[in-house]
């Protein structure tokens, strides 16, 4: 503390210097940490905030647009100029314009900092041209464009036919260049209905002959026995060489020779040199005739795929592990799987999948006790297309095949004469003939009362009729319509006027004196 002298004078003490250097120092500290402290007691003050833009700006390169913006600015930030740039007027307006593909966004801000527009800027292809090129190439169509990036084009409206479509999305390609991206999301004004008839028809014929001879002795004396033969069993166990030649020994104590199933036998049984003979002369003949006509019949909307079955699923075991067995079931029957696109003209593109399978014997295999059936398939695959109403066959077969087969003993079969008693001849041969024909038509729903049922015409049959065997009766319980006529034929390909080729007129067109209306009118 100070100590006041006689003369009015302080004289600092030796405590005095030493508190005075202290709070210097701690002055000095104080200063030096106020500048750190000031920000951390200011962070809960001021909230940090994102302007995001507000508004989308769509331009085309090369042009851009005037923006008048709500107050005075004082800055404006572009984040690439690259794809667009602006330039300043005035302080309250701006002109945005687009330079190159792609996205960006512009800021504009007052002299306060605050942020008076904003807007996300999208620079595409030159849309506006892109417009007037499909209303100049393709006016009856109503096709709006619209970008989606840089280069990317989105096709959106309403038009007649697909080729209308396939054609806009081939001028905006070359128009936009070959990188540009074409989505074409068009619809069709009235959606065409294609119905298909397929006619698949079928005729297979088969001969088998087989001539086979039995020899084998028949004494029961015990002594000296032989024999030599093939294909056949005996009715009961007896003296026969390889199993192939028996004598039959019915309850009643008579003898007689075992038949066969696939032919007719000529036996004799005697005794030469003292030896009893019996031998058989076994000839055979099958003759096999089989025809299939399957006609299905579907309806699609163009540019769907339509499917359609009528037969069943079969099954088959598969084995897996630890020695289970699971079920998976097979298609078969008549199938019939197309996709139809409708062209100009009333032409129609389609792709069709036609197909007979049914199941069979030959060729089955047995798999841990059960017996999985073969199938015997006629299927194609091909796209074609064709005018309605008109014809195409699009697969066939003709299949000639024999074969001839000769059992014999070695040496004595080829023994002259005698030979024959030692050898047996086989000969099978078989004809297939197979065509698949689809027929087109363009078709519109007609009222129900007009459609005709397989049902239709039919009576149950009474108790004498049913007695004379007449399982349907001549009773008609439904008048019957006209029958579906078929759609007129659409111009050939070869027609280079477009006018459809000339057809000779039906029966019943020649009856009414009128032509075919296009669809399944029954009228």
């Amino acid at each position: 503390m100070p100590v006041l002298t006689a003369i009015g004078r302080i004289h600092p003490t030796k405590d005095h210097t030493m508190q005075t250097r202290l709070l210097k120092s701690m002055l000095v500290a104080a200063c030096a940490i106020a500048p750190l402290a000031s920000p951390i007691a200011a962070t809960p003050a001021s909230a940090q905030s994102v302007v995001q833009p507000a508004q989308d700006l769509t331009l085309s390169i090369g042009n851009g647009q005037l923006v008048n913006v709500p107050g005075a600015m004082a800055d404006v930030f572009v984040a690439n100029d690259a794809v667009a740039d602006v330039q300043v007027k005035s302080a309250r307006q701006l002109y945005v314009f687009g330079k190159a593909g792609g996205t960006t966004t512009v800021y504009a801000s007052n002299s306060a900092g605050a942020v008076i527009w904003s807007a996300t800027v999208r620079v595409g292809s030159n849309l506006d041209s892109v417009d007037a090129m499909l209303r100049l190439a393709m006016p009856e169509a109503k096709i709006g464009v619209s970008t989606m990036g840089s280069n990317t084009f989105l096709l959106t409206g309403t038009i007649k036919t697909p080729e209308d479509a396939a054609e806009a999305e081939r001028l905006v390609q070359a128009y936009a260049g070959k990188d540009s991206n074409v989505i074409s999301r068009l619809r069709m004004a009235t959606p065409l209905q294609v119905n298909l008839q397929v006619r698949i028809a079928e005729v297979s014929r088969s001969l088998v002959k087989s001539l086979q001879t039995n020899l084998t002795t028949v004494d029961s004396t015990g002594g000296f026995k032989f024999g030599v033969g093939q294909g056949r069993s005996g009715w009961f166990e007896q003296h026969v060489p390889g199993g192939s030649l028996g004598t039959a020994t019915p309850p009643d104590g008579a003898s007689g020779v075992n038949p066969i199933t696939t032919g007719s036998t000529l036996a004799a049984a005697g005794k030469l040199f003292g030896v009893n003979i019996l031998g058989s002369l076994d000839a055979g003949e099958t003759i096999g005739l089989v025809t299939t006509l399957a006609q299905p019949n579907l309806t699609a909307l163009s540019g769907e795929t339509a499917e359609f079955l009528a037969g069943g699923e079969y099954p088959i075991p598969i084995s897996q592990a630890l020695g289970t067995t699971s079920i998976e079931y097979k298609k078969y029957g008549v199938s019939l799987s197309y996709s139809p696109t409708v062209l100009a003209n009333g032409r129609i593109s389609m792709r069709v999948r036609p197909e007979v399978s049914e199941l069979s014997s030959q060729g089955a295999v047995n798999f841990n006790g059960y017996e999985v059936p073969a199938l015997t398939v006629r299927r194609t695959e091909t796209t074609v297309e064709l005018g309605s109403g008109q014809s195409f066959m699009i697969a066939g077969l003709l299949s000639n095949n024999s074969q001839n087969t000769i059992q014999k003993l070695p040496g004595a079969g080829d023994l002259p004469i005698l030979g024959s008693l030692f050898r047996s001849t086989s000969y099978k041969r078989g004809e297939t003939e197979l065509v698949i024909i689809v027929t087109p038509y363009l078709v519109n729903p007609v009222d129900a009362s007009q459609i005709v049922l397989p049902t239709d015409g039919f009576n149950a049959p009474n108790d004498l009729q049913r007695l004379l065997g007449n399982m349907e009766s001549d009773g008609v319980s439904k008048g019957k319509g006209g029958q579906p006529a078929p759609a007129a034929a659409a111009p050939g390909i070869g027609d280079a006027d477009g006018s459809a080729p000339a057809q000779g007129k039906s029966k019943r067109s020649a009856a009414t004196g009128t032509a075919p209306q296009p669809g399944f009118s029954l009228k």
